[in-house]
């Protein structure tokens, strides 16, 4: 997967992303957060890319973006274990 860097700084970062239902994913996770101010994607024409935006408070846009990353696996691992259980 992409992502390309359009702006960032100390608390704030605003990126490309190749793939919508990630960037979905990856908002529902880094909201969950207590650290992230604000997490959210916009797209401005179905054929373009989303654009997210992430804004933290006491942790970096990449720690932030890293641990939402690591949850949203941890979680579809589980999920994984479950269906293979299923007959």
């Amino acid at each position: 997967m992409k992502i390309k860097v359009l702006s960032s700084s100390k608390n704030e970062a605003e990126f490309e992303i190749e793939n919508l239902t990630l960037a979905e994913l990856l908002k529902v996770y880094l909201n969950k957060d207590e650290s992230v101010e604000m997490a959210a994607w916009k797209r401005i024409h179905p054929f373009e890319k989303p654009v997210f935006k992430l804004v933290t408070k006491g942790k970096s846009p990449k720690k932030a973006i890293d641990d939402a990353i690591s949850k949203a696996i941890k979680d579809l691992g589980k999920v994984e274990e479950e269906f293979k259980k299923m007959k």
